[in-house]
């Protein structure tokens, strides 16, 4: 059962009986306490569910016009789209990559921020992070070490950046890099739209190697900045709706490209 799965049962369960004990959760599922909080914890920042000193309950009451197994599957149908959502499914087949023991950095980023969510429940693994949203994600969980970048908030991603993020990264040494792309581009690599993108450059110089996490509305965009030139990137995880040229082309320049399964 991987970390969706995992979570979506959780929800049913919840759902099913009207609220759920973290003990019998984790006893169900097979899992620690400790996972299930934290599943509880983002579940319930997605709006899933509602937590409670111990357990969790179902959000509201249900409709007397529907029996309850048609309210559980109104509430999976319209509050579990992420299951369709490229992005989540993109973060679920990033975080596969992840073993026990490793350092990773992780940038800037919506679905580096859904890669924080997948990352959250795991042990013995260090992360490196500008990525705030991400921190605030991970800080909870004693068994990974996070590292912090310092630097200069930048608002509009809610990331540090300049010189003194840049600086913390000299002489880091990390396994894998994860980025997001305001566009990718088969021949210039991944651009943005936005200033303030040279910590990637520093992060992906630290990396073993650099995986590119992005959907593939990005494949049709092209921002004016170059953030990581192609030769940077090692691997691209989109969805199955990314251009097949561009695919074939990324793969003809030594690129491993995934297709997350978005159905």
């Amino acid at each position: 059962m991987n970390t969706f799965e995992r979570r979506k049962k959780i929800v049913e369960m919840v759902n099913g009986t009207g609220s759920q004990l973290v003990n019998d959760i984790s006893a169900r599922l097979g899992v620690t306490d400790v996972t299930v909080r934290a599943d509880l914890r983002l579940l319930e920042e997605q709006g899933l569910l509602t937590r409670f000193h111990g357990g969790a309950a179902r959000i509201g009451n249900p409709s007397p016009a529907l029996s309850p197994s048609e309210t559980q599957e109104i509430s999976l149908s319209e509050r579990y789209m992420l299951a369709a959502d490229p992005k989540r499914r993109i973060a679920i087949e990033a975080a596969r990559m992840v073993r026990e023991g490793d350092t990773i950095i992780l940038d800037s980023g919506s679905t580096t921020k859904l890669l924080a969510e997948e990352l959250a429940t795991m042990k013995n693994i260090t992360v490196i992070t500008n990525n705030l949203p991400a921190v605030n994600i991970l800080v909870g969980n004693t068994d990974i070490t996070l590292v912090v970048c310092g630097g200069t908030v930048r608002h509009k991603t809610v990331s540090l950046h300049g010189s003194i993020a840049e600086y913390a990264l000299r002489g880091v040494s990390a396994d894998l890099m994860f980025v997001g792309a305001d566009g990718l581009d088969c021949e210039n690599g991944i651009t943005t739209f936005n200033e303030g993108y040279a910590v990637s450059a520093v992060m992906a110089a630290a990396a073993q190697k650099v995986v590119v996490l992005t959907d593939s509305t990005k494949f049709s965009r092209k921002g004016f900045n170059v953030v990581l030139p192609v030769e940077k990137i090692d691997v691209i995880i989109t969805d199955s709706e990314a251009p097949d040229e561009a695919v074939i082309r990324l793969r003809e320049k030594g690129k491993t490209v995934i297709l997350a399964d978005t159905h």
